[in-house]
């Protein structure tokens, strides 16, 4: 179900009464989970959010993500847990075993067939046709995938283990799983009989006999399934953080040198927060409130392909860092208003400051998803045109062109000049005057001026020249052909909207224009702005989504569009209102 990208319709936090129904929900449902164990899955106060979705074939599916990471998703009214919850609850659902060959076609979107089990010593599961089951790897009972089983145990049995025996919908490795912290299985010892020694030579033999003999169907279901299939928008993608991959929760496999996930976080927050201080806050900030430190300076200070999260770091909370980073005499920290902590001193001179360099990026680390393809951003070329209507084409056809032909400025200018020389229409006592034969006077001068203006200088002509023609545009991505349009593009367009509950909304479109998914913006400014976002249709639009993004954010949206993305200023409209410093949002 998700071997594909899927699309996000909408991202937000969980109601306490939601919150309440789906808890009696997994009681229901996953009725070996204890009172206490159903807390710890669906915690009372932690951040919980309801993501809404399209997979690849259209499914509706609504996901449940819990501290960054997808735990439930429910389909037709069915609850279904991810690997991530099944690595927590490994005995959650009955589980099969498989070889670890097998992953890779089940990830590609087969299922599983019977002749690619492994049977252990005590005998197979008992389940029922349509129950829900685990799929493990030999040597290790940490699921990898969850499924629905084809037929009974005893149908399996029956059948001599050959055909269809589960329905693959979620794996380690699909893109559900890329929406989290990208974890891998943890190593979960397998119970005293399960698996089969594989030092047996009977036992091997028909692992292997098993194993050859599906392994060619397996490849052939997988392959016939991704056919004809369209990759769709906002795929691959975190649901609650952002999506500059290819470590979705921050941490790089590339980085990861035999450390746990939680001291890799450790080490990337201290150096997000050496960085800020080093190159992006100055004296003059001071004092400089704890949460603008870290959304204004340490989220921009991490590197490409990484997301911060202090929740998966050892310290949990940003006042517990900053405390941390005071008793190393770095930085000083008072609270100046009640249960607001700024900082108010920095010592910049400090040997941790100065002796700070920011790390080579490793190149796999230089990539952030778009779609299910992972590749750098970089702002598009814009380049402004001009096409030639129909009141012009006198002037323009001499040189070969027509109603509707594209030109850049600097074609317009010379087929103007040309134009004039050609036809002796420089002043012969004022080089910088031309005349106006009556092509001229009808492509350029208005009604009242045909009659009382009769030579023009070279700029005024060649600028009139240009307001008369209309407009056009060429984007180019790189790496992409130049996409040429007319009319005018439209800019990033940035307001703040009022919502009943007397609440303000911030509120972007146009940024498919250019080249950027809003998913993706949404989930980084949720993360950055610790604010609610959610992406709809544009009113009025058929193909083009708006962000909107609790409170007025349009701070955090100007440093993202401008800072990082490197969007030219003129090409964003609606960043004067942003909060002044000191008002409340």
């Amino acid at each position: 179900m998700f071997a594909k990208a899927f699309r996000v319709k909408s991202n937000t936090a969980i109601k306490g009464s939601d919150r309440r129904k789906l808890r009696a929900d997994v009681t229901a449902v996953f009725p070996t989970l204890g009172t206490d164990q159903v807390s710890e899955l669906v915690p009372g106060k932690e951040e919980l959010n309801i993501v809404k979705l399209y997979a690849h074939r259209g499914d509706a599916v609504t996901v449940y993500v819990s501290g960054g990471n997808p735990i439930l998703f429910e389909l037709e009214k069915n609850l279904y847990p991810t690997v991530y919850t099944l690595w927590s609850y490994p005995d959650l659902l009955p589980t099969f075993t498989t070889w670890p060959l097998v992953l890779e076609k089940l990830v590609g979107g087969a299922d599983l067939m019977l002749p690619g089990l492994v049977v252990p010593p005590a005998g197979l599961p008992q389940v029922q046709k349509g129950d829900l089951c685990a799929i493990a790897l030999v040597g290790n009972r940490a699921p990898v995938a969850i499924g629905v089983a084809a037929m009974s145990t005893t149908e399996m049995l029956t059948s001599g283990l050959k055909g269809r025996g589960f329905s693959v919908l979620h794996t380690y490795q699909d893109h559900l799983w890329r929406s989290g912290d990208k974890s891998s299985p943890p190593s979960i010892a397998p119970l005293a009989l399960d698996p089969p020694d594989l030092s047996e030579e009977k036992g091997s033999v028909q692992a292997d006999t098993a194993l050859q003999g599906d392994m060619r169907r397996l490849t052939l279901e997988g392959e016939e399934e991704e056919e004809g299939e369209v990759q769709q928008r906002c795929g691959e993608k975190s649901l609650l953080e952002a999506t500059e991959d290819p470590s979705v929760g921050g941490l790089n496999p590339d980085l990861t040198d035999g450390k746990t996930l939680q001291e890799q976080m450790d080490e990337l927050l201290q150096r997000c927060f050496l960085r800020a201080l080093k190159h992006r806050v100055k004296k003059a900030d001071l004092p400089l409130l704890t949460s603008t430190l870290l959304g204004s300076h340490m989220f921009s200070c991490c590197p490409e392909g990484r997301q911060l999260d202090i929740k998966k770091s050892s310290y949990k909370k940003l006042s517990k860092f900053l405390q941390h980073m005071q008793q190393e005499q770095i930085i000083q920290v008072q609270e100046l208003s009640k249960g607001v902590e700024s900082i108010v001193a920095v010592d910049w001179k400090h040997p941790r400051i100065t002796s700070f360099v920011i790390p080579e990026p490793s190149p796999t680390s230089q990539t952030i998803q778009e779609g299910s393809r992972e590749q750098p951003y970089h702002p598009p070329d814009i380049k402004s045109l001009y096409c030639v209507p129909a009141s012009m084409t006198l002037l323009f056809q001499e040189s070969g062109h027509k109603k509707g032909s594209i030109l850049e400025g600097s074609e317009v200018r010379t087929i103007v000049i040309n134009y004039a020389k050609k036809n002796d229409l420089v002043d012969a006592d004022n080089k910088n005057l031309v005349k106006l034969d009556p092509i001229l006077c009808d492509c350029i001068l208005e009604k009242g001026e045909q009659h009382t203006v009769m030579k023009l200088p070279w700029d005024s002509l060649l600028n009139r020249c240009l307001e008369k023609l209309q407009p056009a545009y060429q984007v180019t991505f790189p790496g992409q052909e130049p996409i040429v349009k007319k009319g005018k593009i439209c800019p990033i367009d940035i307001t703040l909207a009022q919502r009943a509950s007397n609440k303000k909304v911030t509120v972007v479109r146009n940024l498919e224009a250019y080249g950027l998914d809003p998913c993706s913006v949404a989930t980084i400014l949720q993360q950055r702005c610790q604010a609610s976002t959610t992406v709809t249709p544009a009113p009025g639009t058929k193909d083009i989504l708006q962000v909107q993004i609790q409170g007025n954010q349009i701070h955090h949206l100007g440093r993202l569009l401008l800072e990082e993305y490197r969007l030219p200023r003129k090409h964003i409209q609606g960043l004067e209102k942003a909060p002044k410093p000191g008002k409340k949002k």
